[in-house]
């Protein structure tokens, strides 16, 4: 794998803040997880690379996240685990490592939010839309960014 700036821990941290910034301001006007596809890009790298304090961070991170938007705590770290243990070996042993395989992480992380969204509070066409939304600008993100 290739340095980005994920490794960095202050840039990590700077990131966490500003995940958890957002989604706290957001959350009084709209359902959001903004930016967490960024922060499972996070979570994907710190346990590749085993950084465990990072780490922590980026757990708490998705508990902030998860308490603003009425999901239950820990969940959308269970989901990042399922997604790290049993998706992505599949889909490195199926195509090469590349720039382009963060993107298709966070569309895999992202249809498995749509899902357990589904499951817990049901799904309308506006929240389908504001997921949708929130991909796209994470997936923005990532690629101005990181």
């Amino acid at each position: 794998m290739t340095r980005n700036n994920l490794d960095n821990p202050i840039f990590l941290f700077i990131v966490l803040l500003l995940a958890i910034t957002i989604n706290t301001i957001s959350s009084i006007h709209f359902l959001l997880v903004m930016l967490a596809g960024i922060l499972f890009t996070a979570f994907y790298r710190c346990l590749r690379k085993r950084y465990l304090y990072s780490f922590t961070f980026v757990i708490l991170a998705f508990l902030f996240i998860e308490i603003n938007t009425g999901l239950k705590p820990f969940s959308l770290s269970l989901l990042s685990l399922f997604i790290y243990v049993f998706i992505l070996p599949r889909a490195e042993n199926s195509a090469s490592y590349n720039s382009s395989s963060s993107f298709i992480y966070i569309l895999f992380f992202y249809i498995g939010l749509i899902i357990m969204w589904a499951l817990s509070f049901g799904l309308t066409e506006q929240i389908f839309g504001v997921l949708v939304i929130n991909a796209i600008i994470d997936l923005i993100f990532l690629g101005a960014f990181l």
